[in-house]
């Protein structure tokens, strides 16, 4: 038997473990790589090959229900794994059509059996006979969800968030499909921005943007004194760090800082003032992320429910609430969670974001600055909980966030001073940021 190449078998793992046991393409890969050995141009095509596969799946099981006789219900879930990596290979990737279907035959004669390896051949050599275009306008009739790959009730969300400009929806639906580079961020006073390889980010004065190679062989990332963080994110802990405040500026509260990307900067930040950051973090294993993450000049690390934070009232000067979300504003970089997340799933959450708002207003003094942020642009997760909160909360008031970033074009949120970034628009996760005060 032939063997398989380490790089589809790298990805096809990842598939499985994605499917079998609910995990996260993006903590899955360095494992597989590291596993295989594979660096390199190996590496990077075991990378596309995984993410794609996944982040394309809904367009591409549209093209192999056009190519197979009966439901791809009825079809073994490793089969389904190995064709969806064969499709984007053939669809999506510079691999000539014979390599792609013979290392994919090749693969499911090792993991699953040689009928199953004649089937996927026959399969293969159907898709093979069109492109992705001819593909779309076949199977997709105009429906943006088939030919995006996103689900139907994702599509129409992101839609109602667009509001008026929602004939930009095809636009950020394939944004979405677009792998992100990676982003780098000079923690302020632990490190430079010239320590970094690459190009400045438009609009965070601390962002690089990777130009090649691995970011943990940067001295400064590998101490720590840097670290990998989407340029929205950096934003987000910008604005609240330039946010004014009256009074003392001393305690700062982060009170969701897992996985503690945000955490580390805002700590950053705040030691050049001489305050001192405090996160938050339920769980245990993110709340040592937090630890490893910052570093330096975290002021420590809570574990404790944010929705009960053990905090006095009115006791921090700073408040970040990073809220938990469906995580729709990240899909070019968490490629399952368009098909992992249901509209149950955004019921529960923004009843959590509500409960975690009141909490943070709880513990923001008078006089202080309190940022709202989600990585999601929905409008049940933003503009309706920021909405709700100024509706239960006397004296507290929406303050202008699009201020603390006007040299970030076309960022309107859908509430008055509240911001919105987007992937199609600005090259970043489509973060959501809401400023709020007590008066």
């Amino acid at each position: 038997m032939r063997q398989v190449d380490p790089a589809r078998l790298a990805a096809f793992e990842v598939l499985t473990a994605v499917r079998v046991d609910q995990g996260y393409t993006n903590l899955l890969l360095p494992a597989a790589l590291a596993r295989h050995r594979l660096s390199g141009r190996d590496a990077a095509f075991a990378t596309e090959l995984a993410a794609g596969a996944i982040r394309r799946r809904g367009t591409y099981d549209a093209v192999l229900a056009a190519c197979i006789d009966r439901p791809l219900r009825r079809v073994e879930a490793k089969v389904l794994d190995a064709l969806r990596l064969g499709v984007h290979q053939l669809l999506a990737m510079r691999v000539p059509a014979h390599a792609a279907i013979d290392t994919t035959v090749t693969l499911v004669k090792a993991k699953v059996n040689q009928g199953a390896a004649g089937f996927c051949n026959a399969v293969l050599r159907k898709v093979a006979a069109q492109d992705l275009d001819a593909w779309v306008a076949q199977v997709a009739g105009g429906d943006l969800a088939v030919a995006h790959s996103h689900p139907a009730w994702v599509v129409a969300e992101l839609g109602r968030a667009l509001g008026e400009r929602s004939a930009e929806l095809p636009d950020l639906l394939a944004a979405d499909n677009v792998a992100p580079r990676v982003t780098l961020v000079a923690r302020p006073g632990r490190a430079e921005r010239a320590e970094l390889r690459g190009a400045p980010t438009a609009f965070s004065p601390f962002g690089v943007v990777l130009d090649s190679g691995d970011p943990a062989a940067l001295p400064a990332v590998a101490e720590g004194r840097a670290g990998v963080q989407d340029e929205g994110s950096q934003l987000v802990a910008l604005a609240l760090s330039d946010a004014p405040v009256s009074g003392r500026d001393e305690r700062w509260l982060d009170l969701c800082a897992g996985p503690g990307g945000k955490a580390a900067l805002l700590a950053a930040l705040a030691a050049e003032r001489g305050a001192s950051l405090t996160g938050v973090e339920v769980h245990q294993h993110r709340a040592r992320l937090v630890a490893r993450a910052v570093g330096p000049g975290l002021g420590g690390v809570v574990r404790a429910d944010a929705t009960r934070a053990p905090f006095a009232d009115g006791c921090a000067d700073r408040v970040l609430l990073d809220a938990p979300c469906t995580g729709l504003g990240a899909l070019r970089r968490r490629p399952e969670a368009r098909w992992r997340r249901t509209p149950a799933d955004l019921a529960a959450l923004v009843t959590l974001q509500g409960a975690l708002l009141t909490e943070a207003v709880r513990v923001l003094r008078p006089g202080g600055a309190l940022l709202y942020a989600t990585c999601s642009p929905v409008l049940a997760e933003t503009a309706d909980v920021v909405t709700a909160a100024l509706r239960d909360h006397p004296g507290l008031a929406l303050d202008d966030a699009r201020a603390l970033l006007s040299a970030v074009p076309d960022a309107d949120g859908p509430l008055p001073g509240t911001v919105q970034l987007w992937p199609h628009r600005h090259g970043t996760d489509a973060m959501f940021l809401a400023l709020l005060r007590r008066e």
